[in-house]
């Protein structure tokens, strides 16, 4: 492509708008353009990367057994209230209805409409397993979108659906979702990790996310360098150290804390630690209060306690609510005589002799013990998990880091299929509803994800398998015939080898040609300037290294192909 041709329109400053590196360096570069809140125009360049990224998934999906089609992106109401998510999904459903009155839906995802073609195409156990995928647009009206396209309202997402006969097919059909997922990511150059997560609106049993890392990241993933253990930190698992004291219960007493509200401060005052001391917080579960107990030095997870209740929604509320609901001050409340549902946090119901809140104020209990003091109505895993605790399976070390969710694999069940009572007949003549699995991944947010990793102050670092180009070539001498001539042969023969590249024939400056390049990230960047004319020789350079060499333009085809090929995955 020459540059002069392509729409292509690269900006010196930053955006007031953008707020992250993907977000700012993506605008900068031309990649799109704003339309309104939330959903952009992919201009040219922006688009080349996403079809990148689309051929790396569409090969490795075919390579697994899916079978790509195209489903509509509006779709009737009445497919959503058979499955029971056309309320449950939230605001974020953009309804409408057509000029028949017709309620309809803009598809975020598309688990009813598949659901909905494989009832009525497939009726026998002879047909399955299949696995059907999509690359598509979506619609998610996010209250708040922000970070281009990480979180936008209109988004190219790929998302496939299986169908299997029964439980142990369908762990054949995920497994083999989730190996292509790890070459997916994998070719595209990208640092991850799979981890263990919640299924949210979804739903289904099981469920893994693929995060790339990366210090912007929305999400806390949650490693061990010891073994493979890793998991969102809303799903990651406590493994409750070993407790051998044993430790007689002892009367329980009320003491006072004059103006002490804050773990801190209490602490500090009954010269005692964190980890003696229990707090009560309050939380709203579709509109029932419930008292939740963890340590003083622990946070609540707030999804493990949504799993825990099976809750839609869960909320902490705030100090007024508090007293409005249980007659006592923020900082004093106590699981004693409260009279609101209690759930407690595994490793409270190991303590023994703890502090609490006296349910009073100014007042604190000590020798406090679960059951014995107090009615529970059950024990879970309710925490957030630290760099302190052991890995959950082998007991190593664990580490934190950030992470951007670019790809989803769920194990649905039967959900869906019974629900909108899809079924097939087995071998013996029963009807048995389908099996399914269901897998997505962020297409347009994998380059920006790309981005987030692989950046320096001068703009983008692509992958070679995602650079919309893989070779840029600068032509610094537009009116020196020797110079041009060199930058359109090499040009005409790196397309000849099936190269991406991209000739800068542009009247600008050099200096602005070299921050172009830099900036749009292309791995390769090839000038032909001033030293071809006193030397016969052409710069190449790698954007990744900021090496530089100096070759003939006889041997430029050969080094990049070289340096291609060892960047390709």
């Amino acid at each position: 492509m020459r540059y002069s041709e392509t729409l292509l329109p690269t900006l010196k400053e930053t955006p007031a708008e953008a707020e992250i590196v993907s977000h700012r360096l993506m605008l900068r570069a031309g990649f799109m353009h704003k339309l309104t809140s939330g959903i952009y125009s992919y201009l040219p360049y922006g688009l080349a990367a996403i079809r990148k990224v689309e051929n790396i998934v569409r090969e490795e999906m075919n390579r697994a057994g899916a079978h790509e089609l195209l489903m509509p992106s509006v779709q009737p109401a009445d497919l959503w209230k058979e499955s029971g998510r056309y309320e449950k999904y939230g605001p974020e459903l953009l309804r409408f209805r057509d000029r028949h009155d017709r309620e309809s839906c803009l598809g975020p995802t598309h688990e009813e409409v598949i659901t909905d073609i494989i009832r009525k195409m497939l009726h026998s156990y002879r047909d399955l397993p299949i696995n059907l995928y999509q690359i598509q647009t979506k619609f998610r009206d996010e209250i708040r979108p922000r970070f281009g396209l990480m979180r936008g309202r209109e988004f190219i997402m790929k998302d496939a659906y299986s169908f299997d006969v029964s439980d142990s097919a369908a762990e054949i059909s995920y497994r083999r979702m989730y190996e292509a997922y790890r070459r997916i990511f994998t070719r595209c150059g990208l640092e991850f990790r799979a981890v263990q997560a919640d299924s949210g609106a979804i739903g289904g049993s099981f469920s893994h996310e693929f995060m790339v890392l990366a210090e912007t990241g929305e999400d806390t993933v949650v490693f061990c360098r010891e073994c493979e253990y890793a998991a969102n930190i809303e799903k990651a698992v406590i493994r409750l150290k070993e407790n051998n004291q044993v430790e007689p219960l002892a009367e329980l007493e009320k003491v006072e804390t004059p103006g002490k509200r804050k773990v801190d401060a209490v602490c500090e005052f009954l010269q005692i630690s964190p980890d003696q001391l229990v707090k009560t917080l309050v939380f709203i579960a579709d509109s029932v209060p419930v008292g939740v107990l963890v340590r003083g030095d622990r946070e609540v997870e707030e999804v493990k306690l949504k799993n825990l209740l099976g809750a839609a929604d869960v909320e902490m509320i705030d100090d007024k609510q508090v007293y409005d609901i249980t007659g006592v001050p923020t900082g004093y409340l106590g699981p004693v005589g409260l009279t609101i549902k209690i759930v407690v946090d595994q490793e409270v119901e190991s303590m023994v002799n703890f502090y609490v809140g006296g349910n009073e104020k100014n007042y604190h209990m000590k020798n406090v013990n679960a059951i014995r003091d107090f009615e529970v109505s059950a024990v879970a895993d309710l925490r957030q998990i630290t760099t302190t605790d052991p890995c959950p399976e082998c007991g190593g070390k664990l580490e934190l880091t950030e992470g951007i969710e670019v790809g989803h694999v769920f194990k649905l069940g039967t959900g869906y299929s019974e629900s909108m009572q899809a079924t097939f007949q087995d071998e013996n003549g029963q009807e048995k509803p389908f099996v399914m699995g269901c897998y997505g991944i962020g297409v347009s947010r994998v380059v920006a994800a790309a981005i987030e990793q692989n950046h320096d102050d001068n703009g983008i670092i692509f992958p070679v398998p995602l650079a919309p180009y893989t070779v840029i070539v600068l032509n610094l001498g537009l009116k020196d015939k020797k110079i041009t001539e060199a930058a359109e042969r090499l040009y005409s023969e790196l397309q000849s080898q099936g190269v991406d590249v991209l000739l800068d024939d542009r009247d600008e400056r050099p200096g602005s040609k070299f921050k172009d390049a830099d900036l749009l990230g292309v791995p390769f960047r090839v000038t032909v300037g001033k030293s071809l004319t006193n030397s016969g020789l052409v710069e190449v350079r790698d954007r990744k290294s900021g090496a530089t060499e100096e070759v003939t333009p006889d041997q430029v085809v050969a080094v990049l192909l070289s340096k291609i090929a060892v960047e390709q995955i």
